[in-house]
């Protein structure tokens, strides 16, 4: 079976500063993979090396078998045009901390943009798929109301439902609990089990480590822009092997 991401020696650098730091993993696909580790360890750079928004400086990064921004000619790699990454990127829905909500535009509009601009759908058939995308995450009667009206909480569902109307064959969640006021935390984290348990591809850099622990099937920690620990997320959580690992989990846990 192929692997869903498939990471092989991944370098990233900004100047002199080395964030990843030869990254190899896998995630099957239908899988809930979590990434843990303390602000500044690589998490959410290489997830945003998964759809490209991030250029890798060493190594291959590839999505359902296929390179990731770039074309391999006999030895050598040529990064592909801004047009072909774009299309490639329709397939991988991402979700930041940030809800980037269009502030002009209600819900649906909001879910409805990208079919409409980017796989050229009907507007009809577009809201359609939208509707019925924000009654999925719970939110089928705030349609018409615009992002300033949402609650942080529901503004996330939204960005989910967003990332969903492409019909993505992965999801990539960066922290998307972090922005919002704890007794919001539950209704996003619940859109995001529902979503697992109909067999999404997910990679979700997270602090929750109950989520980490009741849904996901596979666990990183990464500290240092290395992976340090991996393993079932139940183990890892419970009993961690590395001392460093062990450090962290004593501050969160």
């Amino acid at each position: 079976m192929t692997a869903m991401v498939k990471a092989e020696g991944v370098h990233k650098s900004y100047g002199a500063a080395h964030i990843l730091k030869g990254i190899d993993l896998e995630v099957a696909p239908g899988e809930v993979f979590c990434l843990i580790g303390p602000s500044g360890s690589g998490k959410s750079t290489f997830l945003r090396c998964i759809n490209h928004l991030e250029k890798v400086n060493a190594g291959r990064l590839y999505v359902d078998g296929e390179l990731v921004g770039y074309r391999q000619k006999g030895d050598r790699l040529y990064e592909l045009k801004d047009g072909e990454v774009a299309l490639k990127r329709r397939d991988i829905g991402m979700v930041f901390q940030r809800f980037n909500l269009f502030p002009h535009m209600t819900a649906v509009e909001n879910v409805m943009e990208a079919p409409v601009q980017v796989k050229r759908e009907t507007r009809a058939v577009a809201r359609e798929r939208a509707l019925k995308l924000l009654d999925r995450v719970g939110l089928a009667d705030r349609a018409g109301h615009y992002p300033s009206q949402l609650s942080g909480g529901q503004q996330q569902r939204v960005a989910i439902a967003r990332a969903l109307a492409m019909e993505p064959k992965l999801m990539l969640f960066d922290e998307p609990t972090s922005a919002l006021d704890p007794e919001l935390v539950g209704d996003v984290l619940d859109v995001m089990r529902d979503l697992a348990e109909s067999g999404m591809t997910m990679v979700v850099v997270t602090h929750e480590m109950g989520f980490a622990r009741e849904v996901g099937d596979s666990l990183v920690f990464m500290d240092g822009g290395v992976v340090v620990e991996s393993g079932n997320p139940r183990d890892v959580l419970t009993n961690p092997q590395h001392d460093r690992t062990k450090a962290f989990l004593s501050k969160v846990l």
